[in-house]
C-alpha cells in the first residue's frame, strides 16, 4: 500500500508539454531566465496582439533545464525536515524514515540515499565525515537556506493525495481471475493492514513510556497517528464488509446490476456508508 501523490513542477518552475520532435522542453519567460547559446527565444502569439506572451525553448541538454530539474521535491523537503531536527547518516535517515515518512509519503524511502547529496548541491544542507571504527561515514547537516526553504514549502500548496492499494485493482478487475483470487487478494491486504496496525499502536505506548525521540513533537506525531490507526480501521473493516459480498457471488463475471448490487448503489448515491447503513 502506498500513500502518494502525483508529482508537480517545482515550486516557481512551469514546465509544460512533453518533448516535441525537435527535443526541446518548453519553459516560460516569465521565470525572468534569459536564453543561452544552445536555447532559441521564440514569441506565441495569441488571438490578437493584447494577448500575446512570450516563451523560451530549452534544448534538453541546455545546463539551465538540468539546473531546474534539480529544484527540491517534496521528497527533498521531507528529508530537509528531518535534517532540521539533528544531523543524521544515510543509514540513520533510512531508519528514521522507515519510522515516519513511509506512513506519509513512502517514495521517499527509495529517494533518501540520494536526495541528501542533492540537498547538499543546493546548498540545503553540508555533509562532513566521521570516523566510525575502520570506515568513515557521512553526516549531513541542514544549513539556514535549507531551513528557509522548508518553512517556504509549509505555505505552498499541497499535491493532491493518490491512494495505491494494489489489492484494490485486483478487486476492480476481478473478473480476470476467480473468488478465490479475490479472496486471496484482499487476505492479503488484511495481513500487510494489520502488520501497519499493530506497528502504530505498538508505537504509541512507547511514546506513553518516554520512548519518543523528539518529545517536543508528541503532539504531531500522535496526531499523525490518529489518522493512520483510523484509516487502518476503516480498511480492515471494509475487507470484512466485501468478504461477505463476495461470498454471495457465485462468480465474479458478468453479475451486473443485481438487486444487492442496486441497494449499495442507492446507498452511496445517498452518501451513505454501507458498511453502517
Amino acid at each position: 500500500m502506498h500513500w502518494s501523490s502525483r508529482p508537480s513542477p517545482a515550486p516557481g518552475s512551469s514546465l509544460r508539454g512533453p518533448r516535441g520532435r525537435s527535443g526541446v522542453l518548453r519553459r516560460c519567460s516569465s521565470l525572468s531566465l534569459p536564453p543561452c547559446g544552445c536555447c532559441r527565444r521564440r514569441v506565441l502569439s495569441g488571438r490578437n496582439s493584447a494577448a500575446a506572451s512570450c516563451s523560451i525553448s530549452y534544448a534538453v541538454g541546455c545546463s539551465k533545464v538540468k539546473a531546474m530539474a534539480s529544484q527540491p521535491t517534496t521528497s527533498s523537503h521531507a528529508v530537509l525536515a528531518l535534517l532540521d531536527l539533528k544531523p543524521w547518516t544515510g543509514y540513520e535517515l533510512t531508519q528514521q524514515a522507515q519510522r515516519s515518512l513511509r506512513y506519509a509519503w513512502p517514495k521517499s524511502e527509495r529517494l533518501l540515499y540520494s536526495e541528501p547529496k542533492k540537498l547538499v548541491e543546493l546548498g540545503l544542507a553540508t555533509v562532513h565525515q566521521e570516523d566510525n571504527g575502520n570506515r568513515t561515514r557521512n553526516v549531513y547537516t541542514i544549513t539556514e537556506a535549507g531551513r528557509q526553504v522548508l518553512k517556504e514549502w509549509t505555505r505552498t500548496r499541497t499535491q493532491p493525495p493518490r491512494l495505491e492499494i494494489e489489492a484494490l485493482l485486483r478487486v476492480l478487475f476481478a473478473d480476470h481471475g476467480s473468488r478465490e483470487d479475490m479472496l486471496r487478494a484482499l487476505d492479503e491486504l488484511k495481513e500487510d493492514i494489520g502488520e501497519h496496525h499493530e506497528a502504530i499502536v505498538e508505537l504509541m505506548g512507547s511514546y506513553l513510556d518516554g520512548g519518543h525521540p523528539f518529545p517536543e513533537r508528541t503532539h504531531l506525531s500522535v496526531l499523525f497517528a490518529t489518522f493512520q490507526i483510523e484509516m487502518f480501521k476503516t480498511i480492515e473493516r471494509w475487507i470484512e464488509f466485501a468478504r461477505d459480498e463476495i461470498g454471495e457471488w457465485p462468480t465474479t463475471q458478468g453479475l451486473g446490476m443485481t438487486p444487492r448490487t442496486e441497494t449499495l448503489t442507492r446507498l452511496l448515491a445517498q452518501d451513505r456508508s454501507p458498511l453502517n447503513p
